[in-house]
């Protein structure tokens, strides 16, 4: 019979090639395929850690711009200050980052992007926990880490006794163990093996790791949903009440409800700064800062009188106290032209410098027939420098003095607008006085009294007192981000620092009476010294055991092959090269 062989064209196969290619279609994702594909590249752990750095990317924002939660007066001025390119920053929600709705959407999908990596590797791994060690390889001697041993006949131990005491010994050292019936036969000998696995502790440490990231996540959420913040500045005698109208400022989270705050209060009994008064170079700088304050839990508890100090926060009612600033709080008497006293107490005064030179403000709405406020500085210590104008020359109150310049008129307070207590607006108000002014500036000492030009009042310095600037913090989820990010840390150090590994020894009986007994270790990683260590220490405990020499052959047959075995060394260990010989260092026992 002859073949007959059709010679086609080069160019028309390449056709033909080329139209079978066209005909093929590729089927459609649909709507299931591909939201089950996003849901894949979403929690992958590369999309986790890129959506990580997106987060910290997202967060820089927050240091660049003043934020509205934290100090909105700061935005208003900003806003002010930068009128070209300021309300497109607040379009983009710059002023508001960690509230925003790209900050958020970030902080989203990282949290589901963990969620979904960590639930489906937890369950796995809880499967392969309550799995069994994987089978005994056929070929021990292919594993990265091998070794043998041989018990002589005089020693009376049989195989199943050799299995059975390399599992009691290899369970104490931490290993999860199988002990087999026999898996195999040579001529009228059974062999009996142990499978051991030990290091999921790193898996878990890795889970643990992760779930703590997602717990931190959580706790954060929390504190920003229902935590609050506020600041309160109180002068010396003076109570604070947790209500929302004894804040100076008050900002709540975003499902924060007024009526959770607890009704506790505090008084500012004294204030102390203790200054450094050895020191040459560092004459003058404060040392300790000192709040004695009386708490009560309710209006029915007991008082209790307490410390607190710059770092060491006083907790109360299930916030955190905390001192933040400190100044001068000059008491003074201002009366009206009618002789009536319009304004009367402690002032607060802004430090501008490290000797308390302080900028004041004070305000008299009503005093009659005109409002009256001055503007200066205080001067703890006053000093006239050789320019005739008087300075502080240091933060203790040694010489104090007010320089003071009047303004009368309306301050615009009756329009129910509100203001900075510590600004004052003298574009529509008259100056009275002035260094420039023919009635010249207000200098008052302790108990002076300036008397206004023109019968429009006057003004006392009537003694000082100090004042601190408090920040009070609820945050539900801080003590819950701690133990996470604590958790976190803990499961991250296991991870790193444990290895994942399998341990198989197979023993038989020699037509001799000797027992027979190999074993070879795989881990999972880049663990090759660990693992070569820890074969030689299992040899070791296992020939103590036996009572045989770890290190030279028991007898003259030493070089007899092993059950399972080629004919290596009777006491030899080996380790050969994964490239070559060995497994895959992920693969399983199946594989091998």
């Amino acid at each position: 019979m002859t073949e007959t062989k059709t010679n086609t064209p080069k160019g028309a196969k390449g056709r033909g090639k080329q139209a079978r290619r066209d005909d093929v279609a590729l089927p459609a994702l649909g709507v299931v395929g591909m939201l089950r594909w996003a849901w894949t590249q979403l929690t992958s752990m590369k999309t986790a850690l890129f959506l990580l750095l997106l987060l910290a990317v997202a967060a820089v924002p927050g240091s660049l711009f003043p934020q509205r939660p934290a100090n909105p007066a700061v935005v208003t001025q900003y806003l002010k200050d930068h009128a070209d390119y300021g309300p497109i920053l607040d379009a983009l929600q710059m002023f508001d980052v960690y509230s925003s709705v790209w900050f958020s959407a970030v902080y989203l999908l990282l949290f589901i992007s963990l969620i979904g990596c960590v639930v489906p590797r937890a369950i796995a791994h809880w499967k392969a926990w309550r799995s069994k060690p994987p089978r005994t390889p056929a070929r021990l001697s292919r594993l990265p880490v091998y070794g043998t041993l041989v018990v002589p006949a005089d020693r009376g131990l049989t195989a199943a006794d050799a299995a059975g005491q390399a599992a009691a010994l290899l369970k104490k050292r931490g290993y999860r163990v199988d002990l087999r019936t026999p898996d195999g036969a040579l001529p009228n000998r059974a062999l009996y093996s142990v499978g051991a696995e030990k290091g999921y502790l790193k898996e878990l440490g890795n889970l643990c790791f992760h779930s703590g990231l997602v717990g931190v996540l959580v706790s954060v959420a929390l504190g920003g949903l229902f935590g609050y913040s506020g600041q309160r500045t109180l002068v010396e005698g003076e109570t604070f009440v947790n209500t929302l109208v004894g804040y100076d400022t008050f900002n709540p989270g975003t499902n924060f409800q007024s009526g959770w705050l607890q009704p506790y209060s505090f008084q500012l009994d004294k204030f102390e700064v203790r200054y450094d008064r050895e020191s040459v170079k560092q004459f003058g700088q404060p040392l300790d800062f000192t709040a004695r304050v009386t708490t009560k839990d309710s209006p029915d508890a007991p008082s209790e009188e307490r410390v607190l100090k710059v770092n060491d926060p006083v907790s109360i009612g299930g916030t955190n106290v905390y001192l933040v600033g400190n100044g001068y709080a000059p008491v003074v008497t201002v009366r009206g032209g009618d002789g009536q006293i319009a304004f009367q107490g402690p002032v607060p005064s802004i430090p501008t410098d490290a000797v308390y030179t302080s900028t004041i403000v004070v305000k008299a709405p009503d005093a009659k027939p005109t409002q009256l406020g001055f503007v200066g500085f205080f001067l703890p210590t006053s000093q006239m420098g050789e320019n005739g104008v008087a300075f502080s020359a240091d933060p203790d109150p040694l010489n104090v003095q007010l320089n003071l310049n009047s303004y009368v008129g309306d301050l615009g307070l009756d329009k129910g607008k509100p203001q900075n207590v510590y600004a004052l607006d003298v574009a529509k108000l008259t100056q009275v006085n002035g260094r420039d002014k023919p009635a010249g500036g207000i200098v008052l000492g302790a108990g002076q009294t300036y008397t206004l030009p023109d019968g429009q009042g006057s003004i006392s310095f009537d003694g000082l007192k100090r004042y601190v600037a408090l920040d009070i913090h609820h945050n539900p989820g801080q003590e819950w981000a701690l133990g996470f990010a604590l958790f976190s840390l803990a499961g991250l150090i296991g991870s790193l620092f444990l290895s994942r590994r399998r341990l198989w020894v197979r023993a038989g009986q020699h037509e001799d009476g000797r027992t027979m007994v190999e074993y070879g270790l795989l881990t999972r990683g880049e663990d090759r010294g660990g693992l070569a260590a820890e074969g030689a220490a299992v040899k070791a405990a296992l020939a103590e055991a036996w009572g045989v020499s770890a290190e030279a052959p028991p007898d003259r047959n030493a070089g007899a092959s092993t059950p399972g075995s080629t004919s290596p060394d009777s006491t030899g260990s080996h380790s050969t090269s994964p490239d070559s010989t060995s497994p895959d260092s992920t693969s399983t026992a199946k594989d091998v």
